[in-house]
Parts: C-alpha cells; sequence; structure tokens
C-alpha cells in the first residue's frame, strides 16, 4: 500500500514471537528449561508428547521433537546461529540465576559494542538462546 490508503488503514501489531526449537527429547528438554532456566509448561501435545510450550513471563518458546536436527550442528556452532533471542531489561540478575543453577553457558555475560548486555545458554539440543538486557 502507498501514498493515502495506506493512512487509512490501520497498521498491524506484532505482538509476540514464538520461537521454535527442534529437540531430540522433549521429556529432557522440558525439564531443562522449567529446572535450570525457570520456565513454566504452558501446554504439551501428543502422547508422549511431541510439541511443549514453555513460558517465563513474556517470553515463549515452543519444543518440537525430532529425531534429527533441522541445522546441522557444526554449521550451528561454527556460525553461532541462535536459535531465539529473549530480551529483558538487565541481563545480569538472569546470568547471575543460571550460573547459580549451574547452567552452562555457550557465552558468558559481556557487554556488547552496540551497547546491550548478553549472554548465551546452550540446551541439551545445542541450541542457542540469546538473552539480551540494556547496557551500563
Amino acid at each position: 500500500m502507498t501514498g493515502a490508503h495506506a493512512q487509512t488503514v490501520g497498521k498491524a501489531a506484532l505482538l509476540a514471537a514464538e520461537p521454535q526449537l527442534v529437540v531430540s527429547d522433549i521429556a529432557a528438554s522440558s525439564e531443562f528449561y522449567t529446572k535450570k532456566l525457570g520456565f513454566t509448561v504452558a501446554f504439551s501435545y501428543g502422547e508422549p508428547p511431541s510439541y511443549v510450550q514453555v513460558f517465563r513471563d513474556g517470553a515463549r518458546l515452543n519444543l518440537r521433537h525430532l529425531d534429527t536436527p533441522s541445522v546441522d550442528p557444526a554449521l550451528r556452532d561454527r556460525e553461532q546461529l541462535l536459535s531465539a533471542s529473549i530480551t529483558l531489561d538487565d541481563a545480569e540478575p538472569l546470568f547471575l540465576e543460571y550460573q547459580a543453577a549451574g547452567v552452562v553457558f555457550a557465552q558468558p555475560l559481556r557487554s556488547e559494542p552496540w551497547g546491550a548486555r548478553t549472554f548465551i545458554v546452550r540446551d541439551p539440543d545445542g541450541n542457542l538462546i540469546l538473552f539480551a538486557g540494556r547496557g551500563d
């Protein structure tokens, strides 16, 4: 749409994003996200479950079981391909919470050149989850 017509039609608002992460073991992944990262299971689908949604505050992640990875693990690791990015106000308190819970980090807390403070968690399937908060 261009011109006057674009101004008369309401603009669609994006309300949320729910990344879908491919996992090999739904039970192990659900346990990691709930016990280590503090998420809660919103729902699970199938018997045994093949799809689970977890949430923490406004962040939602969908875990989908596949027997084989959807991305070549060597490529993902070499290129540090992120599966999801989660924005929060301040990354440090969450980093410290996860550190105390024994979470293994793919990248520890650091200040980025663009001003954010970030860290990256690797889940049991190697999915990389970036957590980003405001800078100093």
